[in-house]
């Protein structure tokens, strides 16, 4: 087996005093999921990734603007691997935990090990080796395109996912809503002061990440077909795996659709990919 030194990268930072709404751009602009904070000293204390801001957005009640909480408010800890550990052991621990990274040490942090580095390790190693009906996940969450977005960050809370496939009338996939997909809308909204609220005369004005979940401000009038991303990336139930996993590399998303006798019947994620190789171990 191969130790997690091969396939660990160089961890990106941000401060723990920085705000969330930086974190969130700092994301969107690197198109990646988590950073690892640091404290005054620079060492590294902790993680933070785009689900836990999704969930927070959207659960947590403070009335301050996205650029007065800090990242430590809703960073989370590290959980870190000898840079020696054989990669499915990590995988073990990654499913285990229900955690979608880990740092790698040796006397100190030194680097990161996402779900994506183990799909692309997958790739490499495990030609063959399972179908993508082997590993997926059936059920899946979905809306409809004509669904307002308090709605669907209800739906999201409510089946504790980080992502919707969205569906026409004639219940056909036509695209998928991510945290990422809110947090472009978020970082519109949530730097505003106020947002208007025409729901009661005597409260004109709502903190605007609350308007997610509010029907008569933005979260009523934006529309799911408005944020979805368009188009599913899909997979056949009967290809290799390392299909899925390539695909999922190549077009930088988490997920494919799973096609059986071309109708969309599940999804098969990263995460699955990681059960896999636990699997392994």
């Amino acid at each position: 087996m191969n130790n997690v030194k091969q396939i660990m990268k160089k961890p990106i930072t941000i401060e723990d005093s920085a705000s969330l709404f930086k974190a969130m751009t700092h994301m969107t602009n690197s198109k990646i999921s988590r950073l690892l904070t640091t404290n005054n000293s620079g060492n590294i204390v902790g993680i933070i990734t785009e689900k836990d801001i999704g969930f927070f957005l959207l659960v947590n009640d403070s009335e301050k603007n996205l650029t007065e909480i800090p990242v430590s408010d809703v960073a989370k800890h590290l959980i870190q691997v000898n840079e020696s550990t054989p990669v499915e052991d990590v995988a073990h621990i990654m499913n285990t935990k229900n955690i979608g990274s880990v740092g790698v040490s040796s006397s100190d942090t030194v680097g990161i090990v996402t779900k994506t580095d183990l799909t692309r390790y997958y790739i490499q190693n495990y030609v063959g080796h399972k179908r993508v009906g082997d590993v997926m996940t059936v059920s899946y969450s979905s809306m409809y395109l004509d669904d307002p977005i308090y709605k669907i960050v209800s739906k999201m809370i409510e089946d504790k996912v980080s992502r919707l496939i969205i569906k026409n009338n004639e219940n056909k996939a036509k695209g998928v809503v991510t945290f990422g997909d809110l947090f472009r809308v978020s970082m519109t909204m949530g730097k505003d002061d106020d947002v208007l609220d025409n729901s009661d005369p005597l409260i004109s004005v709502v903190f605007p990440r609350k308007g997610f979940l509010n029907p008569s401000g933005f979260g009523g009038t934006i529309l799911a077909k408005d944020v979805m991303t368009s188009n599913i990336v899909s997979i056949d139930y009967n290809d290799d795996l390392v299909m899925a996993c390539t695909e999922m590399i190549d077009s930088n998303i988490n997920g494919v659709g799973v096609l059986i006798n071309d109708q969309l019947s599940g999804i098969v994620s990263k995460t699955d990919v990681v059960k896999a190789l636990a699997e392994l171990k």
